[in-house]
């Protein structure tokens, strides 16, 4: 036999023998497996159950409220720096006793564009959950105080829940709030807080937030000015509510369901500033308490009483406004842009649940 057919041979064997043992061997699975099947069809599952989590009212409202914090306060960023600055100073504190324009290029000669945007970051952090926990805890408080599912609530009943929302974000977000105030003024030209020289380097939030927690008294430190920032912030945010949703409802034209942008933001104008102005001299007293401490700044009030007396015997009842002018100019922008990016958010996020 030749080498090649011999070769044949044992191909043809070695074949046969293959061919025989591969005969015994189970099935291969489809190219499509099981698991690869499950994930497919999981994957779809569970972007619709986060979908429909997110698409709930308080969900939805949550989220909308974190967002709507972040614009409204980036955009009048320098007025609220301003009205800061403003409001903390005493008799014999002229630095900034300006008018709006020239205190705003004052500020940005001496400090830049980033003296416009100082404690911003801080306020954003502090705003986004601050504004989301307001926005869902009122559609929360809102299911208790409904007189039947999905019925319309009265203005006291706007109010109350207004007013337990704010006082559920104010104490949750508070110590970044104390800490804006002093990132807020820690680099403005008040002679008293001049003396370590122009080219020392600031703290930063973190840094700022330790310093106080370290040298003040704790967490007692990191809420220092709460209580009149509570009597404050309840009824500015339950008329806040209140005026929006009735001034709302009063803008929406007969047969429509909900008002167009333009009307939403002459809502939200509106009602900011009612309870601006209503709430303002808590917004004093909770700024002159939250640098109570401070080294150069302090005030020493031993109460709320104590402050009130102290400052209108010495700045007058204009003493309890200052800084009005700024709040206000920044109000009508500032609550305009967060009541239409809420709604705007809300409503995309309700209506997932609905694809």
């Amino acid at each position: 036999m030749s080498l090649d057919r011999q070769n044949g041979a044992q191909r043809d064997e070695t074949k046969g023998v293959r061919e025989k043992s591969m005969s015994h061997l189970p099935p291969l699975p489809p190219s499509s497996t099981p698991v690869e099947d499950k994930f497919t069809t999981s994957t779809p599952n569970f972007l619709r159950e986060i979908k429909g989590r997110v698409s709930e009212p308080v969900a939805a409202a949550f989220v909308g409220g974190g967002v709507a914090g972040a614009v409204s306060r980036t955009i009048v960023s320098p007025l609220e720096r301003l009205k800061i600055l403003l409001q903390i100073q005493s008799v014999g504190r002229e630095e900034y006793r300006l008018s709006i324009w020239k205190a705003l290029v004052k500020i940005g000669k001496e400090e830049g564009w980033r003296g416009f945007m100082r404690g911003n970051g801080t306020n954003c952090i502090r705003i986004v959950p601050y504004s989301a926990v307001q926005f869902g805890s009122y559609n929360f408080y809102k299911k208790f105080a409904e007189p039947s599912p999905n019925a319309d609530l009265s203005p006291v009943r706007r109010l109350i829940c207004g007013g337990a929302a704010g006082i559920t974000s104010v104490v949750i977000t508070y110590p970044l709030d104390i800490v804006r105030t002093r990132l807020s003024i820690q680099s403005a030209s008040f002679a008293v807080l001049s003396q370590s020289g122009p080219d020392k380097k600031l703290p930063g939030m973190f840094r700022t937030m330790v310093l106080i927690y370290k040298n003040e008294g704790g967490i007692i430190g990191l809420y220092r000015g709460i209580v009149p920032t509570v009597a404050g912030v309840a009824p500015y945010v339950g008329l806040n509510f209140m005026t929006y949703e009735s001034v709302r409802t009063y803008l929406t034209p007969e047969g429509d369901k909900t008002p167009d942008s333009l009307r939403k933001l002459l809502a939200g104008a509106i009602s900011g500033a009612v309870a601006q102005t209503c709430t303002y001299p808590f917004d004093v007293l909770r700024r002159r308490f939250q640098i109570n401490t401070m080294t150069g700044m302090g005030y020493q009030y031993s109460s709320i009483w104590d402050a009130v007396k102290v400052i209108v015997a010495n700045e007058g009842l204009r003493g309890l406004f200052k800084g009005i002018v700024p709040n206000l100019l920044k109000v009508a922008p500032s609550m305009a842009s967060s009541w239409l990016s809420f709604e705007l958010v809300r409503d995309y996020l309700v209506e997932l649940g609905d694809k």
